[in-house]
C-alpha cells in the first residue's frame, strides 16, 4: 500500500473502473438486487415449514464474518420487542446450553476453509436434535446437510466476495423469524429497503463527484486519522461497529467504535490522550513537520430508537471533542423502519472503506491471509 493518500484516484474512479480493488464497488451496488433476489429465494425454499414445530425457544445464527453479522443484524432488526432471543456463534462450538427446542441457523458466504467451522457447529446442532435452517452456496456443505437432516435449505441466489453479500444472508433469516412468530417484516419493508440501497447506491456511487458523493467525503475525513466510531441506538452502533470492521477488512484501516452506556466514562478520555488533538506530543515528533495521527470522531446520528440518556451522553462526548479542537464528522440517519435505517448506514459506510482502499492504492483481496 502506497504511504500517501492520493485523493485523484477517487473521481478517477469514473474514468478508470480498473481502480476498483477487486471490484467491490460494483459488488456493493447489488446490495438492492440481493434483498429482492434472497427474499423470492427465501419464500421458494419453503420456509413456512418451521411454523408446524411452533416458535422455538431461541434462534441462534451460527456463522463467521459477514455471516455472524447477519444474525447480529438480525437481533438489531427485531429489536427487543422480539419474542424470540436471538444469538450468533463465531467461534468453532456450539454452545452446551442449545438443544432440541432451538433452531440453529448454520450461514455460509463460502465454502471451503472459511465455512469449516460452520459447517462443524451445523453438524453438531443435527446430531443434538435441534430444528435447523441452512443458508448457503447451492450444492454446497450445508445444502448435504441440510438435505441429510430433511431441513430448510436457502441457496443464495448471487453470489460475490462474502464481504459484499450481507443482504443475501440475512434476508432469508428474516423471512425464517417471520414465520417462526418471531415478529417478521412486512412485503412492504423489503422492497423499501432495497429502494434506500439503490438510493444511497445513486448518492455514493463513483460516478459522482467528491464533494456531492457522502461516501467519499467521509473517505476524505477519515484519511490520516485515528477514527472513533459512535452511534448512540442499537442500530447505530451496529452499522459503526460493521464500519470499523470493513476499514480493518477492505482498506487494512484502523478504527475504534463506542456507544452508551459509558461511552463518556471509557472512550472521553482518547480526546485527552496523546491522539487527541491537544494530547501530549511524544518526544519523537518533529519539532518541525507535525506528522502526528490524530483522532477523528464520527458520529452516526439515527434519532428514531435510541434512549434519550444515550443521546445525551453522545451529544457530550460530541461537544467535547469540538471544544478540545478534535475533529467531528457526522452521518444523518434518514427515518424509516429499522431494516431501511440500518441499510442505507451499512452501504454508506461499505462505500467509503472502498474509497479509502482506492486512495491509498489497496488492494483488499491480495491481503488476505489464509490459513490451512
Amino acid at each position: 500500500m502506497p504511504t500517501e493518500f492520493d485523493e485523484h484516484r477517487l473521481d478517477a474512479l469514473a474514468e478508470d473502473p480498473g481502480l476498483d480493488p477487486g471490484g467491490l464497488l460494483r459488488q456493493f451496488a447489488s446490495a438492492a438486487a440481493q434483498v429482492r433476489a434472497a427474499r423470492t429465494a427465501a419464500v421458494e425454499a419453503g420456509l413456512h415449514r418451521l411454523a408446524s414445530e411452533g416458535r422455538p425457544r431461541s434462534i441462534v445464527v451460527a456463522g463467521g464474518g459477514v455471516a455472524a453479522q447477519a444474525g447480529e443484524v438480525l437481533a438489531a432488526v427485531l429489536g427487543n420487542g422480539c419474542p424470540v432471543p436471538i444469538s450468533s456463534v463465531r467461534g468453532h462450538r456450539l454452545p452446551g446450553w442449545v438443544g432440541g427446542h432451538d433452531l440453529v441457523v448454520a450461514v455460509a458466504a463460502t465454502s471451503g476453509h472459511e465455512a469449516a467451522a460452520t459447517v462443524r457447529i451445523a453438524a453438531e446442532a443435527v446430531r443434538r436434535g435441534c430444528r435447523f435452517l441452512a443458508v448457503g452456496l447451492p450444492g454446497g456443505p450445508l445444502a448435504d446437510l441440510a438435505e441429510r437432516a430433511r431441513a430448510p435449505h436457502v441457496a443464495l441466489p448471487l453470489a460475490g466476495e462474502p464481504r459484499t453479500m450481507l443482504w443475501s444472508l440475512l434476508v432469508p433469516l428474516l423471512v425464517a423469524a417471520g414465520h417462526l412468530g418471531a415478529a417478521g417484516l412486512p412485503e412492504t419493508v423489503y422492497e423499501a429497503t432495497a429502494d434506500r440501497l439503490e438510493e444511497t447506491a445513486r448518492r455514493c456511487g463513483p460516478t459522482v463527484e467528491t464533494f456531492e458523493n457522502p461516501a467519499k467525503t467521509l473517505a476524505l475525513d477519515v484519511a490520516g486519522t485515528l477514527p472513533l466510531v459512535c452511534g448512540a441506538s442499537p442500530i447505530a452502533d451496529l452499522a459503526a461497529r460493521a464500519f470499523a470492521d470493513r476499514l480493518a477488512g477492505t482498506a487494512g484501516y484502523p478504527a475504534l467504535t463506542g456507544a452508551p452506556p459509558g461511552l463518556a466514562r471509557d472512550r472521553y478520555p482518547l480526546l485527552e490522550g496523546p491522539f487527541g488533538a491537544t494530547g501530549p506530543r511524544s518526544i519523537f515528533d518533529d519539532p518541525v513537520e507535525d506528522g502526528r495521527v490524530r483522532m477523528r470522531l464520527v458520529v452516526l446520528r439515527d434519532e428514531e430508537d435510541g434512549l434519550p440518556e444515550a443521546a445525551a451522553e453522545l451529544a457530550a462526548v460530541e461537544r467535547a471533542a469540538h471544544e478540545r479542537g478534535t475533529p467531528v464528522s457526522g452521518i444523518e440517519v434518514p427515518e424509516g423502519h429499522p431494516m431501511e435505517r440500518l441499510a442505507g448506514l451499512i452501504a454508506l459506510t461499505d462505500y467509503a472503506t472502498v474509497y479509502l482502499a482506492v486512495a491509498y492504492g489497496a488492494d483488499p483481496l491480495a491481503n488476505t491471509l489464509v490459513v490451512r
